[in-house]
């Protein structure tokens, strides 16, 4: 399923909120043929469920394409109790930085390298984590304890911890929301946030992603900055992507598009596929699961090729990796000493 299959995949991420692959669904990938899926809550049942559903979207398209999933912990967590273990929300662990930053990159490197662990005998190898935005006190509450930590700095440190701990049990991450979601004053899932600082403000809420500019793989923010181009928010900005994304920050790993479907974009869908990658994007994502969503995605996506190719690969590379010897058991009787005797795989 390797080698030249993979060569002729389409640039999009397309979401999965089915337990099981309806006839549609079946009949749609094999023409599709996206880089990867992503599944949502809705399409995790049971442990056993998920591995036949990798199995059989897999299947469906021919290849040995990427299965991600928003599992940051807290809120944000698509495998949840009492199926999966309970984890943290990202703030928990700048909490603990806060007071030991030794114990602080520990505790999130193990927390990572648990959610690794159990995404991978899913046959899941990729997750959409770290959050790496600075939280700015007035700013709307949909990153809140999101975020690692308010520190830049202690943002930076703690992100690598995490995307270690991923990389580690063999699954790529990806930082987000770059150039940075923090200072937002709206969800871009209800509406096009706008911010208005100047670029000295926005210096702080850039250095994670600068620290952590050798990343594999970074998602837009569907957030208009007015000091850069207040014409269009950062997936659709060419000046954006370019000037900042790819140039201040210097990321040069697959730059994702946020969920296209976000009410803070407007147009149709292949028309915010299109000006997505006109303005630089690698990849777009498209969450909402509907069969005809994707489609339309489709017709304004194109093949992966040339640089977006190359750094796609390198994202395959990690996702592929065999996991690294691991003893989870011992893993959660250490991050429960670390964190709490709340967190970890239900009792029995």
């Amino acid at each position: 399923m390797h080698g030249g299959g993979q060569m002729n995949l389409r640039a999009c991420a397309l979401g999965v909120r089915t337990p099981r692959l309806d006839g549609d669904l079946r009949a749609f990938l094999p023409e599709a043929r996206p880089w990867a899926l992503i599944l949502f809550r809705e399409a995790c049942e049971t442990r056993a469920q998920v591995l036949a559903l990798t199995n059989d979207l897999r299947a469906a398209i021919g290849a040995d394409v990427l299965v991600f999933v928003d599992q940051e912990g807290g809120r944000v967590a698509r495998m949840r109790p009492p199926d999966w273990p309970l984890w943290p929300a990202a703030a928990a662990y700048g909490a603990v930085h806060h007071d030991d930053p030794v114990l602080g990159l520990a505790s999130a490197r193990l927390g990572y390298r648990l959610i690794a662990h159990e995404l991978k005998s899913l046959g899941v190898n990729g997750d959409f984590a770290p959050v790496l935005d600075v939280p700015v006190s007035g700013a709307d509450p949909i990153i809140g304890d999101r975020a690692l930590a308010r520190s830049p700095e202690t943002i930076a440190a703690l992100g690598r911890a995490v995307l270690d701990g991923l990389n580690a049990g063999g699954v790529a991450g990806c930082v987000k929301h770059a150039p940075g979601h923090g200072r937002a004053t709206a969800d871009s899932h209800l509406r096009l946030p706008r911010v208005n600082d100047g670029l000295n403000e926005l210096g702080a809420d850039l250095m994670p992603f600068r620290a952590l500019a050798d990343a594999e793989m970074a998602m837009t923010a569907h957030i208009v900055f007015d000091a850069i181009d207040s014409e269009a928010p950062a997936t659709h900005s060419a000046k954006v992507i370019r000037d900042v994304i790819r140039g201040e920050i210097g990321f040069d790993g697959l730059l994702a598009s946020d969920d296209l479907d976000m009410k803070a974009l407007e147009g149709p869908l292949r028309a915010r596929a299109e000006r997505s990658f006109a303005a630089g994007c690698d990849l777009v994502l498209q969450c909402s699961g509907a069969v005809a969503d994707m489609a339309a995605v489709c017709e304004g996506v194109p093949m992966l090729a040339g640089k977006a190719r190359a750094r796609a690969e390198r994202v395959e590379a990690i996702a592929r990796k065999p996991a690294e010897p691991f003893d989870a058991a011992e893993g959660w009787w250490r991050f429960r000493a670390l964190m709490g005797p709340g967190y970890g795989p239900p009792t029995r």
